[in-house]
C-alpha cells in the first residue's frame, strides 16, 4: 500500500516491543505510575506496527520500506 512507511522488520519489531511494554505495564511487573505509563505507551508502537504507518515518519518524510510512493 502506498500509505505504509514501515518495512516488515520495522512492523514486527514495533508489535513485539509494544506487546512487551503493554505486558510489563499491566501485568504488575512494574508497579505504580511507571507501570501505567509503560502500559499506555506500549500501545503506540503496537498500533503503528499493526497499521504500518508511523506519523513521525510521515512528518520527517522518512521510510524504512523500499516501496516508492506512486504519484
Amino acid at each position: 500500500m502506498s500509505f505504509m512507511n514501515e518495512a516488515s522488520w520495522d512492523r514486527i519489531a514495533r508489535v513485539v516491543i509494544g506487546a512487551l511494554l503493554i505486558y510489563v505495564g499491566f501485568s504488575g511487573t512494574v508497579e505504580g505510575g511507571l507501570g501505567t505509563f509503560l502500559g499506555v505507551f506500549g500501545f503506540i508502537p503496537f498500533i503503528t506496527g499493526l497499521v504500518g504507518w508511523c506519523p513521525l515518519y510521515a512528518i520527517f518524510r522518512f521510510r524504512t520500506n523500499r516501496e516508492t510512493a506512486k504519484a
